[in-house]
């Protein structure tokens, strides 16, 4: 690093220079330019400022004064050294064009003038070619770099051995990247933990594999030191069951390449599963040592599985970074469904079409910019781009204002611009470091707008829109009724009721090919209670199934000009549809129809009309029986001696006996039905209590919170804190309510009991409740807690005893840990839950496994220092690992990317499906200029089908026989007690481990 400075300070002077293998050589002996333009990136680093040269994403180059130079660190330098590094610092740009022949530092070169490429590289571009100004500018080395070098004794030759490599790959790679994308820049310096990684990996592959780096020849050129892409896929694979596909491997290798960690020996950016040529940075150096010590092979090996974990976490990321950065039209159809899956849980997009955002897929592009200031654009200038944060945040900037606003993860900025055609209504400013953006240009918005206009169909009646249909491509040929073949269809996305329906109608498929459900048409079995309920569905659909229907509009021509045959053809086909829709609409639905009159009244009717017509229509015969059983399952529902054994789900008829208490503590016993009101629990215990003054219903939490129930509130009984009561007052003795005492929880704790059990028993046995409670949800209970229970008079009572769960299961952890006195018992309790937590996981009950590790990472448990000291490292990896699935950036990514590679049965992190839905809701209207948004229920459907899938396989885990308290512990698992004030919890902490001062 030394010898950099001086070299170039005093490229007149110094006769001599060091060349790549470290020799030492005449400087006559080569021409003066070369060397100038070998060495110019550095200079240029050494001219800009600590943060570079440009910061914003437009022309506002900044560049400080010397006063502003960091002096502490100059005055770090050797004297020998110092003062040619502050002459350095402020050569002018004159000065600047003397010595490079190069213009300003922040101009290109003419093209009067001629430019080389670094040294190595071949292909690069002239600046002027392209597309980021600030090519020239870019920063390797800073002068607030050279300190440390020197404070290690490194010598001017020694900094040229071992550092110059890592330099000219970086300058090539962030040169390369900035001609293909100028704002996608890769990091300048890997980081610590990733350096680490690739000596791991380096390490572990030249002890097992040595065979896989050497030198290798081709088109008659050697390539020193080099693996191949196939291989080091294939080497990953076999190292760790946690890597599942190539594609994943290939997103672990990205990491290592977008650090420089690993490098391409073209400089490529992106790393691929060929037969291409890669070379690890230590191999860089041509006399690279090997890994000969034992002491260091051992410690690699010990590191090599945290290494692949680390990797594993990073490499989704890494690997959706390379696709973005692709050309669109370099793209694979892969690559876009892997963005589009992206693009489904970001919050800005919610709302659009799934057509939209395929589309969006293949356009956006990835933006990212180091240093928080950055000025993406100003306020007045044209709009040229919308953004997506993908990562980080931003703060918007009025003039005369100042900041207004701050837009973080998942928000975006620019499109009004765009749509309006108008100048920038403020600036953009980046409040932090790294941050991360999907860009969409003007052009690619307006292309896209004209598109799904043009492929739009609307049907009119009177003037006003009943249907919206948009023309999409199909994963297949479909036929239309005509029977011509098409390789496009139409979505529904939005329309009134009865036009979606009969569309439906008119669309279903009757021949065998097409015999498995519609995804389409299940949404609208599975999400019509919103829109359509079942008061005003059966009418309608009685309606499509008379002796001779009135024909639909679309075939309305047809079949009156038709032949009399093709007239009872159209009805009978129209019969079987109906018969079809209403035998999928009976199977999702199930018991929720038993509870509605209407309903049933409808089956009877329809199953009679069935009958009747099945007689001279034989066609109708075949679909007799599976009316006739659907009609037989929903009356005898609930019988049986296996529902009698099972946890049996909660009905809306089904009636509850309820506790309320009063001031003093005394309590009253009521029995309302499931779906019972406010209003109804309070003229209840009323009359029970004989008071005829106004009361309040309250709930009242263990900490003394109260929450005042509204009248209209419905089902509300398990939606309680876990210790939580109702209470019944006068509204002028709201304020006296108290707690009871059994609400403050246990006082000691069951560790006692918790050591005879063991820890796969106590996971077996909660994953067995789990799944009780779990198949007891029905899919329409996540639909009206969504929408609000109380619009349907549904009861949610099973979702709500689930969640609950999770929540118990959460403040166990908690409690057990802070009621237990003795540190070596603790230190025994948390190795007790990290075993809980893994065979959890083992058995794939996801809530129990998320439950269990954010108990331990509430704070009254995290700040146990000295427990958490005393763990063994073993354990404390576990949880580490555990921890990083419950990662909430990127919308949750890493547990997504966990349960997508698990096959059912799946107990599912619900809160997180709870807080999707109603993130779809919040962000799109139900009705759009009164026709119902059927986008909007399609997504919503989309997250519901997710239990179904997990429901989908029955849970037939084997219990270990051996266990002899094999009834305690199903017992115990089941009967939980917790303390739910955590205020009580933070102060059994406090004492435990007093805070340190």
């Amino acid at each position: 690093m030394v010898y950099w400075v001086i070299t170039v300070a005093q490229l007149s002077h110094s006769p001599w220079v060091v060349r790549e293998n470290g020799e030492i050589r005449d400087r006559a002996k080569r021409p003066v330019f070369t060397e100038r333009s070998k060495y110019r990136q550095c200079m240029a680093g050494l001219l800009a400022p600590p943060y570079g040269v440009m910061e914003s994403g437009l022309n506002s180059d900044r560049m400080p004064d010397k006063e502003n130079m960091n002096k502490s660190v100059i005055g770090s330098l050797p004297n020998s050294v110092k003062k040619d590094v502050l002459n350095v610092r402020v050569k002018t740009e004159k000065t600047v064009d003397a010595l490079f022949t190069c213009g300003p530092a922040h101009r290109a070169p003419s093209q009067n003038q001629i430019w080389e490429p670094p040294p190595g590289h071949v292909g690069l571009k002239h600046p002027s070619l392209t597309a980021n100004p600030n090519l020239a500018l870019n920063p390797l080395f800073r002068y607030k770099e050279l300190p440390s070098l020197w404070r290690l004794g490194s010598s001017p030759l020694s900094v040229r051995k071992e550092v110059l490599p890592a330099v000219e790959a970086r300058w090539r790679r962030s040169a390369l990247m900035s001609s293909s994308n100028p704002s996608g820049s890769l990091p300048q310096v890997p980081s610590e933990k990733v350096m680490r990684a690739g000596k791991v990996l380096r390490h572990a592959i030249l002890s097992k594999a040595p065979h896989m780096i050497r030198d290798r020849k081709f088109h008659l050129k050697t390539y020193r030191q080099c693996c191949v892409g196939t291989e080091l896929v294939d080497w990953l694979s076999q190292q760790s069951p946690s890597v599942h596909s190539r594609v994943q491997a290939v997103g672990m290798w990205q990491v290592l390449l977008e650090e420089g960690v690993l490098n391409h020996v073209d400089q490529e950016l992106n790393f691929q599963d060929k037969y291409l040529f890669y070379r690890f940075l230590d191999d860089e150096q041509e006399d690279a040592p090997p890994p000969n010590e034992e002491e260091e092979k051992k410690e690699g090996e010990e590191e090599l599985q945290d290494t692949l974990l680390l990797l594993s976490q990073s490499g989704p990321d890494a690997h959706m970074r390379m696709i973005l950065r692709k050309l669109p039209g370099q793209r694979t159809l892969d690559d876009l469904e892997i963005i589009y899956e992206e693009l489904l849980h970001i919050q800005a997009l919610s709302h659009l079409s799934t057509s939209v955002k395929r589309e969006l897929a293949g356009v956006l592009i990835f933006e990212a910019h180091a240093k928080a200031g950055t000025v993406l654009f100003n306020q007045g200038e044209e709009g040229t781009s919308w953004y997506i944060i993908l990562k980080g945040s931003v703060n918007v900037v009025i003039y005369g204002k100042g900041v207004v606003c701050t837009l973080h993860e998942g928000d975006d900025f620019g499109k009004l611009a765009l749509v309006n055609d108008a100048p920038r209504a403020a600036s953009i400013v980046l409040r932090e470091d790294n941050c991360h953006f999907l860009r969409v240009d003007k052009e690619d918005f307006n292309r896209i707008l004209r598109d799904v206009e043009a492929n739009t169909v609307r049907l009119k009646e009177h003037q006003q829109d009943v249907l919206v249909l948009e023309k999409s491509p199909s994963s297949g040929r479909t036929s239309n009724q005509s029977g011509t073949s098409s390789h496009y269809k139409y979505n529904v996305m939005s329309g009134t009721p009865e036009k979606i329906l009969e569309h439906f109608l008119e669309t279903m498929r009757l021949d065998s090919h097409f015999a498995e459900s519609d995804p389409a048409l299940d949404d609208f079995v599975l999400m019509h209670c919103v829109f359509f309920p079942c008061s005003k569905l059966c009418p309608v659909l009685m309606a499509q199934y008379p002796s001779m229907p009135r024909p639909l509009a679309t075939y309305n021509a047809r079949a009156s000009q038709g032949s009399e045959q093709e007239r009872l053809d159209f009805a009978l086909n129209n019969k079987r549809r109906v018969v079809r829709l209403v035998l999928r609409w009976v199977s999702v639905h199930g018991a929720h129809l038993q509870e509605e009159e209407a309903s049933l009244a409808f089956l009877e009717e329809l199953y009679m009309s069935v009958s009747d017509d099945s007689r001279v229509i034989p066609a109708l015969k075949e679909q007799l029986p599976e009316v006739e059983k659907q009609k037989v399952l929903l009356r005898q529902f609930s019988v049986g001696e296996e529902r009698l054994q099972k946890q049996q789900p909660i009905r809306s008829s089904d009636e509850i006996l309820l506790k309320v208490y009063c001031l003093d503590h005394t309590y009253t016993t009521i029995r309302v039905p499931m779906v019972a009101a406010t209003q109804d629990v309070i003229a209840g215990a009323a009359d029970k209590l004989g008071s005829a003054e106004d009361l309040l219903l309250v709930a009242l939490s263990s900490a003394g919170d109260k929450v005042l129930l509204k009248p209209n509130d419905i089902s509300f009984f398990f939606t309680l804190g876990i210790n939580g009561r109702l209470f019944v007052c006068p509204r002028d003795q709201l304020d006296s309510l108290t707690p009871l005492p059994e609400q403050e929880g246990p006082t000691t704790g069951s560790i006692a009991s918790l050591e005879l059990m063991s820890s796969r028993d106590l996971a077996y046995h909660m994953t067995v409740y789990d799944w009780e409670l779990f198949n007891c949800v029905h899919e329409h209970e996540l639909i009206f807690h969504t929408f609000g229970r109380q619009n349907f008079r549904k009861t949610t009572a099973n979702l709500d005893l689930f969640l609950r769960r999770f929540n118990e299961l959460q403040l166990w952890v908690i409690t057990e840990v802070c009621l237990c006195g003795q540190l070596s018992k603790r230190v025994q309790l948390l190795k007790k839950f990290i075993k809980i937590a893994a065979h959890c996981k083992e058995y794939k009950n996801l809530n129990s496994f998320f439950a269990i590790i954010m108990g331990m990472s509430n704070p009254a448990v995290s700040r146990l220092s000295q427990t958490w000291e005393r763990l063994p490292s073993k354990f404390k990896k576990f949880f580490a690992e555990f921890e990083s699935l419950m990662d909430p950036s990127r919308n949750h990514r890493a547990y997504r990317l966990t349960v997508a590679k698990l096959d059912p049965p799946i107990i599912p992190f619900m809160p997180l499906l709870i807080k999707d839905m109603t993130f779809t809701h919040e962000g799109n209207k139900t009705f759009i200029d009164s026709l119902v948004n059927f986008e909007k229920m399609r997504m919503i459907a989309k997250t519901v089908r997710i239990v179904r899938y997990c429901r989908s396989q029955p849970f037939n885990l084997e219990a270990n026989q051996a266990s002899k308290n094999h009834q305690e512990v199903r017992s115990y698992v089941r009967q939980l007690n917790v303390i739910d004030n955590q205020r009580t919890l933070s102060q059994l902490s406090h004492k435990l481990e007093p805070r340190r001062t």
